[in-house]
């Protein structure tokens, strides 16, 4: 549906602040990240720390971008931890400058918002994928092009080449339809490579943005050397939308006598292979202005944040008021981590796997936007490991058990690094039996808890945390039970969960009095075990 520049403009400032309503496409908004070279990154966050932490939403919440560039540039971002944090500190001016001057914030926007339509999401096959090549016997078709044009200047002279140029016709128009599945893969992306070299024109009018990467102007002129080609592509989508059947007919045949659509594709795309880097720096020119413009309007939109500060001890997490984006209304907590992991026990639904995602998701902000979802938040630059999600893989005859094994495994792995490391844990080997579960627990948590890592574990084994209480601190989230009803206030507490409502809470839902008997009194004889376990 066309829109007027003034609906542009009111749909562009109505939505700063706040949420997309968009579809998120992510096989198209992962292109980019999935192609590129992360070598120089401190860490790419893996697939299965993404699922633990509900990546994907965390993303739909962040992404404020305007145009598909900016959003495959932002999804990139968030999943790439920098080396270090230099680039921050003009970041932080130029989104300060965003935020304060509407204008040109709309303006930006305004350009932007020309690269909205998901042929956009495909500009990074320009400078990421192989091009398609030339068959072997291309060498034919400049040759049958030029025999078409002869016969054409010969006809007048010897009328016999009237039936040469038919022969030719039928040949022509058989490779000409061969070449439209080629055709096909860039009639949207070469033009939208054009828009993009227009919008980046326009947004380089901005001083401010001028000085983000001075090697723009010259990529943007090397491309534009061959935008004369480069617009046959334009004219043909132009073609297939504006122009009437009997023009159309009598373009293809034109082309098609010709073979000017192969000739110009195959010569665009050897041109275009020569300039990846300049189409790539455009690209990235492009997607961090729309990021910026993105996290000043996530900013915008939030009932409270900080920007990071980061901590050279490597063992000091300082978290003030700190929330999970995600969740409604969230109850904010505040935690200190100084020497020693953390150890969380509390019920289910009471908060504990949420917590151990708000500080992974916090981190993983700061790191890549420097934006936290708190009052303030301090810590150092760490790589993100967890074990949340895990599940038994049937397909590859995995139980629960041997998975979480394998992910534990590489988390030990890397806890022998020289780099510092955050591990994320709920419910360590709760895939078997009681004994052996608190055994290699502590094992395997103390084995973690070495150099400079933290750890964040949940667990709903009391004796885990008393078996721990030298080497983490112990926090736990309680409810409140009474009569019918179960509270969950979501504060994180000092010390070990005290209170057991597991029982209490099937007598409040009507479980038959003969089961709850037996399982109090059961419990009571565990507990004896248990002391006279721990005091022999």
């Amino acid at each position: 549906m066309f829109e007027t520049k003034k609906k542009i403009k009111e749909r562009l400032i109505e939505s700063f602040g706040k949420v997309k309503k968009d579809s998120f496409y992510f096989e198209s908004i992962e292109k980019y990240f999935r192609n590129k070279d992360h070598s120089d990154a401190f860490q790419v966050l893996s697939d299965k720390t993404c699922n633990d932490l509900d990546f994907n939403e965390l993303f739909k919440f962040v992404d404020r971008t305007t145009s598909k560039i900016g959003q495959q540039f932002l999804y990139n971002t968030l999943r790439t931890i920098p080396s270090n944090s230099d680039k921050f500190a003009e970041q932080e001016k130029l989104i300060q400058k965003i935020t304060d001057d509407s204008n040109l914030r709309l303006y930006i926007q305004l350009q932007l918002d020309k690269l909205k339509i998901e042929s956009s999401y495909f500009i990074t096959t320009l400078f990421q994928d192989e091009y398609i090549k030339k068959p072997k016997w291309f060498f034919i078709i400049p040759l049958l092009s030029f025999s078409s044009l002869m016969s054409i200047l010969l006809i007048p002279f010897t009328p016999q080449f009237f039936f040469v140029l038919l022969g030719l016709m039928i040949i022509n128009l058989g490779i000409h339809y061969w070449n439209k599945q080629n055709l096909h893969e860039y009639l949207g992306t070469i033009p939208q490579l054009l828009l993009l070299t227009r919008v980046t024109k326009k947004l380089l009018k901005c001083i401010i943005l001028k000085e983000i990467n001075k090697d723009v102007p010259g990529s943007i002129s090397s491309i534009e050397k061959i935008r004369s080609h480069m617009s046959f592509f334009k004219l043909e989508v132009q073609v297939q939308t504006d122009v009437g059947t009997a023009f159309l007919t009598f373009l293809e045949l034109f082309k098609a006598l010709f073979l000017l659509e192969p000739l110009l594709l195959f010569g665009v795309l050897k041109q275009l292979d020569t300039k990846r880097r300049e189409i790539e720096n455009v690209f990235s020119f492009v997607g961090y202005v729309d990021s910026l413009v993105s996290i000043s309007s996530l900013r915008h939109g939030l009932k409270s944040f900080c920007l990071p500060q980061f901590e050279n001890n490597h063992k000091i997490i300082d978290a003030t008021e700190i929330y999970h984006p995600l969740i409604i209304n969230c109850v904010s907590n505040s935690i200190q981590v100084d020497g020693n992991s953390i150890l969380l026990t509390g019920s289910n639904m009471s908060g504990k796997t949420s917590f151990i995602r708000t500080i992974g998701l916090n981190i993983i902000t700061g790191l890549t936007i420097n934006t936290c979802f708190a009052k303030q938040f301090c810590f150092p630059r760490l790589k993100i490991f967890s074990a949340i999600r895990l599940s038994d893989n049937l397909m590859n005859d995995k139980s629960y058990y041997f998975e979480e094994v394998l992910t534990i495994k590489e988390m030990i792995e890397k806890s022998q690094t020289k780099e510092s490391n955050l591990f994320l844990l709920d419910e360590i080997f709760k895939g078997t039996n009681t004994i052996e579960r608190i055994s290699a627990g502590r094992a395997v948590l103390s084995y973690l808890n070495n150099k400079s890592n933290i750890v964040f574990v949940s667990t709903h084994d009391i004796e885990l945390a008393e078996l721990l209480k030298d080497t983490y601190n112990l926090y736990h989230f309680s409810e409140q039970v009474e009569d019918k009803t179960v509270d969950f206030d979501f504060k994180l507490k000092e010390g070990k969960l005290k209170n057991r409502n597991a029982i209490k809470i099937l007598e409040i839902n009507d479980y038959p009095e003969q089961i709850i008997t037996e399982a109090i009194e059961l419990s009571k004889e565990l507990d004896k075990i248990y002391v006279v376990i721990k005091s022999g």
